[in-house]
């Protein structure tokens, strides 16, 4: 019993080890660094982007509730163009580049996409499902996070971004 019981503690030992520093990210935070491909191969930082607003979008092509969000997305971006603002659409479909880049072949849709193939990334953000929204003002930090589909260029919204892009 004594064995059982002690084992068990180092066990857990280990996973709280194993653990720190992946706390899931949230609002009030630093948004945690990352680098993934975009559809050109090109490696992208997240922290390149500082000094914008940063809108961060899990979703995946086989996702109804983030097709549904897309188009609302393009036009929060088209809204926000020249503006210090950048859409990252972080998609974490197993097919990568071919399953993204078919979807929007398809759907005539598209959007500033990563590639999170393996959740490395989905996972360090502690998202739950998709679609999730990560909203990062221009210092890095999380201000909003979003779980479930939106329609992102509701007045409202749009106004919230602008807002957040004038600081």
């Amino acid at each position: 019993m004594k064995k059982v019981f002690f084992a068990t503690l180092i066990l857990c030992a280990l996973l709280a080890a194993c653990t720190r520093g992946s706390e899931p990210a949230i609002e009030g935070k630093a948004a945690p660094d990352f680098t993934l491909q975009d559809l050109s191969g090109r490696q992208v930082q997240l922290s390149q982007f500082k000094g914008k607003v940063v809108f961060l979008n899990f979703w995946a092509t086989w996702c109804p509730p983030c097709r549904e969000e897309i188009p609302s997305m393009m036009k929060l971006n088209r809204d926000m163009a020249g503006k210090p603002f950048q859409m990252l659409a972080v998609s974490i479909d197993e097919g990568g580049k071919g399953a993204v880049e078919n979807f929007f072949g398809k759907s005539g849709m598209m959007l500033p996409a990563l590639l999170d193939t393996d959740n490395a990334v989905s996972k360090r953000y502690g998202t739950t499902g998709v679609p999730e929204t990560f909203v990062l003002d221009k210092n890095g930090m999380i201000v909003k996070k979003v779980v479930g589909g939106m329609d992102w260029s509701d007045p409202q919204v749009v106004a919230y971004f602008n807002e957040l892009a004038a600081r």
